[in-house]
């Protein structure tokens, strides 16, 4: 059985979120039964099905926000949260 696509909200909205700097602050629910993006009181949400172990999780998030802005896995990176819920990317346009 094939997964489901994630929901992802428009671009233009995940685009608002970025502050002066380039800067996307991020909470993330790591081991989610279904993955997606979710923009709640104006902060981004990501849901991703991947364990918080060896940075898979972050990786599952860099790709889930990649995709939804259009651009490549490498335009993105994380500048605070390793080992947090809270993570914050620097995106390279």
């Amino acid at each position: 059985m094939a997964r489901p696509r994630p929901a992802l909200p428009d671009a233009q909205a995940l685009r608002a979120l970025v502050d002066a700097e380039n800067r996307l602050a991020v909470r993330v629910a790591p081991g989610a039964k279904v993955e997606g993006l979710e923009i709640a009181a104006g902060r981004l949400l990501a849901k991703v099905r991947a364990k918080p172990q060896d940075g898979k999780a972050n990786d599952a998030v860099r790709d889930l926000l990649a995709g939804a802005l259009g651009l490549a896995p490498s335009r993105l990176e994380l500048l605070r949260g390793a080992t947090s819920r809270e993570k914050q990317f620097r995106i390279r346009y």
